[in-house]
C-alpha cells in the first residue's frame, strides 16, 4: 500500500463528529479509525484522491509536552494552518456539496491569477479548507506581474541560501 509522504493532522473537540461531517461535506473516506475502550476516537485517517489527513482530538502533555493541539473552536477561532486540496475537476459541484452539508463558504469559487479556480470552506469547528482546480496554465512572468512579487524556486535562487 502506498502512503503519502506528508499527512497533516487536524484536531477537533469531537473527532467522531468531524469524521462524519468530512465524509458528507467533502467526500473524504475514513481509512483508519483507532478508538479506546470507551469508544472515543484516539486517531483516525481519511483519504481523498491519493491524499490523506489525520483527524484527532485535542491533547496536551506527554509524550509531546509542552506542545498541545487544539481545535479553532477552543481558541476563539484562531488557527495555525489551513488544508489545501487539489481537485482534478468539479470544484463548483464540490463547493455546493460542502454548502449543502453545512460548510460556511468563506470564499466562493473564483478564478485566480495563477490559473486555478478556488473556493474556501470553514468546517463546524473553524478549520479552513481550500479546494482548487487548475483551470489554465499561466506563465510565471504573468503571475509575477499580477501580484507584484517575484517567484523563486529555491532559497538560493531568492538570495537566502
Amino acid at each position: 500500500m502506498d502512503h503519502p509522504t506528508f499527512v497533516p493532522s487536524v484536531s477537533y473537540r469531537d473527532p467522531l463528529a468531524a469524521l462524519k461531517w468530512l465524509e458528507t461535506a467533502f467526500g473524504f473516506e475514513t481509512t483508519i479509525l483507532v478508538s479506546d475502550a470507551s469508544g472515543q476516537v484516539t486517531h483516525a485517517e481519511m483519504g481523498f484522491h491519493g491524499g490523506a489527513v489525520a483527524i484527532g482530538g485535542e491533547w496536551e502533555g506527554a509524550p509531546l509536552a509542552p506542545a498541545r493541539s487544539c481545535s479553532p473552536a477552543s481558541l476563539d477561532g484562531s488557527m495555525t494552518q489551513f488544508i489545501r486540496v487539489h481537485l482534478a475537476d468539479g470544484v463548483d459541484a464540490h463547493c455546493e456539496r460542502a454548502r449543502a452539508a453545512g460548510a460556511r463558504i468563506v470564499a466562493e469559487p473564483a478564478e485566480q491569477f495563477y490559473g486555478a479556480r478556488v473556493y474556501r470552506a470553514m468546517d463546524p469547528e473553524g478549520h479552513v479548507w481550500t479546494f482548487s482546480q487548475e483551470s489554465r496554465q499561466v506563465p510565471v512572468a504573468e503571475q509575477e506581474a499580477a501580484m507584484g512579487f517575484r517567484i523563486h524556486n529555491s532559497l538560493k535562487e531568492a538570495g537566502h541560501g
